[in-house]
């Protein structure tokens, strides 16, 4: 709903919907799918997996805000400021993959970390986020602002299992060996994400500070747009975090915060923005462009 809100009033874009009788119907699908120049999935997983096999039409290209593709070797992962190509990789995509919501975080964390090697591939990461009930999808939101709203929890932890189906995404393109430790949670908003990851410095290299952790994730994101790194002193001054304060926008927010040999990585950002229409957004644009 919010990629069609974002897409209204756009003069370079032509918008093709089914109406809703036919959403669900596989033929009418089809058909739409094959008629368009850029299809934007925003499907179960099951159901953008049997969207991409309908495609005839080879040039069709696809943007799945689905988890079906993501870690697919031949699809390309949507997160643009991931790496120096990715944006021109996104651009000239046949197939696109709209990164999870934690991943974004996460990734956006540990990758420019691991590739200037001031983490080891087998560092042992821990990552906590909680994000607004919109993140459940429909039935959070029912639950949350329906007729049982009341009886809502204010916060629950889940993925208990510690098989949560974002941490193959999050390994595979953080660049870690080893399964990272993912505990996500919900609260009573309903949008926003607080991501964070401990780093202990006895584990690192000798010498390693969180000055250095801060450098290289802002070296990392200098000039690119919709990533901010805060500051250190700026970050020093800060007693917490709101996982709300970015909502409304399509940026990431990165922090880094230090006390003896202990550093604490951040990310604060909007669930739906960043974390999934706003990347979907950011995505079809740089497609269109590198038509």
């Amino acid at each position: 709903m919010q990629i069609h809100q974002r897409l209204q009033g756009r003069s370079d874009l032509q918008l093709l919907t089914l109406a809703a009788e036919h959403r669900k119907h596989p033929q009418h699908r089809a058909e739409a799918i094959n008629a368009c120049d850029i299809a934007m999935l925003c499907l179960p997983d099951d159901a953008a997996r049997e969207a991409v096999a309908s495609i005839r039409n080879p040039a069709v290209r696809v943007i799945d805000a689905s988890s079906a593709h993501r870690t697919h070797p031949e699809w390309v992962y949507g997160f643009a400021q991931m790496s120096a190509q990715q944006a021109q990789r996104i651009a000239t995509a046949r197939r696109v993959s709209n990164p999870g919501c934690y991943p974004t975080g996460a990734i956006g964390l540990l990758k420019p970390l691991l590739d200037a090697g001031l983490l080891a591939h087998d560092y042992p990461a821990s990552i906590h986020a909680v994000s607004g009930y919109s993140g459940t999808g429909r039935a959070g939101v029912e639950a949350y602002e329906g007729p049982g709203a009341a009886q809502a929890p204010a916060f629950q932890v889940y993925g208990l299992g510690l098989a949560h189906k974002h941490v193959p995404e999050i390994q595979q393109y953080s660049g870690l060996s080893q399964r990272p430790l993912f505990v996500p949670g919900y609260g009573a908003f309903r949008q926003g994400i607080v991501l964070t990851l401990p780093l202990h410095l006895r584990l690192l290299a000798a010498g390693t500070s969180g000055q250095q952790v801060h450098a290289c994730l802002a070296q990392h994101y200098t000039g690119l747009q919709h990533v901010q790194v805060m500051p250190l002193q700026e970050a020093k001054a800060l007693t917490h975090l709101d996982p709300q304060v970015m909502n409304g926008t399509d940026d990431l927010r990165l922090m880094v915060f230090e006390n003896g040999d202990q550093v604490l990585l951040a990310a604060v950002f909007d669930n739906l923005g960043k974390g999934a229409a706003g990347a979907a957004v950011q995505n079809l644009d740089l497609m269109v462009a590198g038509h």
